[in-house]
């Protein structure tokens, strides 16, 4: 494994050591040195580049999170190991940032160690994209987002704008990405149409309200999570610096954190928008708690993405008039999870091998059993071809 330690600075504040708790059990690049790295651990480290945030205020950098964090409990689970890299400070340039960002992430994840990044602004999600290009691996991102941050190319990226440059990268590793938590009043006709256009995913705020399982197929789809910290209402997080009335509940991202750590798929993590100073005590409190779930569903994962020998799965057939080829579904014995085949419409190679089975519900079956196709069956086609 090349040396990353390179890019770091050690954590610099003592956390708690209590028995069973996290702090007992971290590994902490700290003045012992940096931990040696493992495969199949869980590597934590802090961003503090806000310069692609717009009207950004001065912002003081904290570890305070990790007080919170530290003095949490350890599931009865939890068996893999978990180090804390400490800080990667900005460079020079916003790019130099970058650069560093998306060599760790391809580092980390090519050794299937599992980085969760706080930052920061969320533009630093394209540098988390640009570790898997190093990787030439075709990636889906899940944004927990307000907003769609597409914005224009003839901009300079920005933390609310980065999307379409990520869209222009050639070549584009990007598969798909989804929105969970959109708020109507932040996305426009423009943007909608292109989603569209785009056969990406949203699944809207009061979508999500309504019903919970609506977001869980595109997180159990996801290699990349992004969540800006921002899509929690800010009742919940004590501040109006930059959050809005209506977003999230506390539970809600703690769930879909749980959620996105449960599966097999997801190979990192950021999370952005974190701003201590401004409520130092709630918003820190509540970012440690959405790791802590996040950690959780890591332990739990039940290693049942269906690709290779799918003999221990229970295949249902199901016949759509409008569609030449029977629509194949498989569901887990191990979890009860569902998911879709989507058949290849031609030859197109390896790279496209973890994007035809795609995770879905029992509500997709129970629609393609009153002939009609559903709607990821025929945007994932779409894209294949």
């Amino acid at each position: 494994m090349k040396d990353i330690s390179i890019y770091f600075s050690p954590v610099d504040k003592e956390v708690s050591t209590t028995e069973y708790t996290l702090g007992s059990v971290v590994q902490m690049f700290d003045s012992n040195g940096f931990p040696e790295l493992k495969k199949g651990g869980v590597a934590l480290f802090v961003v503090p580049e806000y310069r692609g945030v717009r009207n950004k205020r001065e912002t003081i950098h904290s570890e305070v999170f990790r007080e919170y964090l530290y003095d949490l409990f350890t599931g009865p689970d939890w068996k893999f190991p978990i180090y804390d890299l400490g800080t990667i400070f900005p460079g020079n340039e916003l790019t130099d940032t970058s650069f560093a960002v998306a060599q760790v992430i391809a580092e980390l994840v090519k050794h299937n160690i599992l980085p969760i990044l706080i930052g920061g602004g969320q533009d630093l999600t394209m540098s988390m994209y640009k570790g898997y290009e190093s990787l030439e691996q075709m990636v889906n991102i899940c944004a927990i987002d307000y907003k769609l941050d597409l914005g224009s190319p003839e901009e300079e990226i920005h933390a609310d704008g980065f999307l379409s440059h990520l869209l222009l990268q050639r070549p584009c590793y990007l598969f798909n990405h989804a929105n969970i938590g959109l708020q109507a009043p932040f996305a426009s006709k423009v943007e909608l149409d292109l989603f569209e256009k785009l056969y990406f995913d949203y699944c809207r705020l009061g979508e999500f309200n309504a019903d919970f399982k609506k977001a869980e197929p595109h997180l159990r789809n996801s290699d990349i999570l992004s969540v800006d910290l921002r899509s929690i209402r800010a009742s919940e997080v004590g501040s109006d610096r930059d959050f809005y009335p209506n977003g999230l509940y506390a539970d809600q991202i703690c769930q879909i954190m749980k959620y996105a750590g449960i599966s097999d798929k997801l190979t990192s993590v950021g999370i952005f928008n974190y701003y201590p100073e401004a409520a130092p005590g709630l918003q820190s409190a509540l970012l440690a708690q959405m790791i802590w779930y996040l950690l959780d569903g890591i332990s739990q994962r039940k290693g049942d993405f269906p690709i290779g020998s799918k003999k221990d799965y229970f295949k249902f057939t199901v016949h759509v008039d409008s569609v030449k080829e029977d629509l194949v579904f498989y569901k887990s014995n191990k979890s009860d999870r569902w998911w879709l085949e989507v058949s290849y419409p031609g030859q197109k190679g390896s790279a496209y091998d973890r994007h035809h089975l795609v995770p879905c519900d029992r509500d997709d079956y129970d629609r393609a059993m009153q002939n009609e196709i559903p709607d990821l069956w025929w945007k994932t086609y779409q894209k294949l071809i």
